[in-house]
């Protein structure tokens, strides 16, 4: 938990949290800060399991996994490859383009090009390897995208432009291959940003989502195909938009979800009757299964 990504307070929170919980449940449990002592905080600690409670750069883009691969430590969530292609959200588009899942329009601009001129206005620019809505702006005016393009890509030289839609947010929960119910988020100030997903009350949560059943398995259908696609393990969450049409558009899939509070994938199982400490330890003991059924056939 923790870590050195702009997302560290976050992280601090969902591993305080998933801490908790294990320990509740009799687990002998640890809180490691990560920094590039890592290696040497595991092998003090004999680590027979990692619980990754990291997001953003070093923790949810594959460095952190390939790290526990290296050292034979079994963890949770998504493998070096799902968790370095989900964190790019171009390279996840590019992967999903032909899974019939329907995505924004997009282009990308690289710094150093010219300013793109005829972008139909609001265009939502992201940074592409982002989370938590940092790096993340909507551009409706054209005399702010010079402003906004060199802000963003000031983080990492890439800008991905998509399509404005408008409409409702939702997200969905994949655990172990499975979808949970659907999220509605309506937030007080009309943009899920990072203030809004992180302050208590500043959003309203609403479990099952209040939207047409056929759109709501849409969603979920869509999810589990991007969670297959791209090989994910453990729970991820995929955000969509619904236009007016009832068109569930796909923006982003998370391969480590906040575990905080306010988080959504808590939320969701619990509409289902699988409350925080039982999530926790179901990621944790399919973590081990997983390697347990790849060592197995290693030796096979």
């Amino acid at each position: 938990m923790g870590g050195m990504s702009t997302e560290r307070e976050v992280s601090l929170k969902s591993g305080a949290a998933v801490l908790g919980a294990l320990r509740e449940r009799g687990w002998n449990a640890h809180g490691v800060d990560v920094g590039p002592d890592l290696p040497q905080q595991l092998i003090a600690l004999g680590a027979d399991v990692a619980w990754i409670a990291l997001h953003g750069q070093f923790g949810e883009d594959g460095c952190v996994q390939g790290l526990l691969e290296v050292m034979r430590i079994p963890y949770t969530g998504s493998g070096v490859r799902g968790s370095a292609v989900a964190m790019d959200k171009i390279t996840t588009k590019r992967l999903l383009a032909d899974a019939g899942i329907p995505m924004p329009a997009d282009s990308v601009w690289r710094a150093g090009e010219p300013i793109p001129e005829d972008l139909p206005m609001p265009v939502v620019a992201k940074f592409p390897e982002g989370g938590s809505t940092l790096g993340l702006e909507i551009v409706r005016d054209p005399e702010d995208l010079e402003r906004a393009l060199v802000d963003l890509s000031a983080l990492g030289g890439e800008v991905l432009l998509e399509q404005f839609v408008a409409g409702d947010e939702i997200t969905v929960a994949v655990l172990e291959g499975r979808a949970l119910p659907v999220v509605s988020i309506v937030p007080d100030s009309g943009f899920f940003d990072f203030e809004a997903k992180y302050t208590k009350g500043r959003t309203r949560y609403i479990v099952p989502a209040p939207i047409d059943p056929l759109v709501a398995e849409a969603a979920q259908r869509y999810a589990v195909t991007a969670y297959e696609r791209l090989d994910l393990g453990g729970v991820a969450r995929a955000d969509f938009i619904v236009d007016a049409d009832g068109v569930p558009w796909f923006l982003e899939i998370n391969t480590i979800p906040g575990m905080t509070a306010t988080s959504l994938s808590p939320m969701a199982a619990g509409a289902v009757g699988i409350d925080f400490g039982a999530l926790v330890e179901e990621i944790l003991c399919a973590a081990r299964l997983r390697i347990e059924r790849r060592d197995h056939r290693e030796k096979s």
